[in-house]
C-alpha cells in the first residue's frame, strides 16, 4: 500500500484483513471491526460490504450497500473514518435525534455542507461515544432489524 498518502492507493486487488489492520494501527483497526460487527448485528444479512477503489486520490473504501448507499468505511493510515449520506427524509430523522449525539458529532454534521445528493458527513471513528453516534446516524439512515418496537 502507498505509505506516503493517507489513503490505501495500491490499484488492483482490494486490501486484505491484514493488511487495513496494519495501515489503521491497533487502536483504529478495533474501531474498524467494531463497526463491521455492529452493521453485521443491527443488519443480519442486508448488506455484502463491497470494497471500491476511487483511484489514486480517494484509494479503496468498503462499501454497504442494499439498493442505496447505507455508508462507507474508509481506511485512512492510523485512522478509521465512515462517510454517511443524508438525503432529505433522512435529515429530518438526524435533526430529530440530534440532541442525543455528542457535541463533537453534532458539530460536524452542522459543518457539513448539503448537495444537490444529500449531506455527506465524514466522521473520524476514534472513541467509543462516536461509535454510539454512529449506530444512533445509521438508524435513523435505515432502521435496525433487531430494533423493538418502542
Amino acid at each position: 500500500m502507498n505509505e506516503s498518502a493517507n489513503r490505501m492507493t495500491e490499484p488492483g486487488t482490494p486490501p486484505t484483513n491484514s493488511a487495513v489492520a496494519d495501515w489503521l494501527g491497533e487502536d483504529a483497526y478495533r474501531y474498524w471491526e467494531l463497526i463491521r460487527q455492529l452493521i453485521e448485528q443491527s443488519y443480519p444479512g442486508v448488506f455484502t460490504p463491497e470494497w471500491l477503489y476511487g483511484g489514486k486520490k480517494h484509494g479503496w473504501s468498503l462499501r454497504y450497500k442494499k439498493n442505496r448507499s447505507f455508508c462507507t468505511l474508509v481506511p485512512e493510515k492510523n485512522r478509521c473514518a465512515l462517510v454517511i449520506v443524508f438525503g432529505t427524509d433522512e435529515r429530518a430523522k438526524v435533526e430529530a435525534i440530534k440532541s442525543g449525539l455528542t457535541t463533537k458529532t453534532r458539530m460536524e454534521y452542522d459543518g457539513t455542507a448539503t448537495y444537490h445528493d444529500g449531506k455527506w458527513l465524514l466522521l473520524v471513528i476514534d472513541t467509543d461515544s462516536v461509535v454510539e453516534d454512529v449506530m444512533l446516524l445509521l438508524a435513523a439512515k435505515r432502521r435496525p432489524i433487531n430494533a423493538k418496537d418502542a
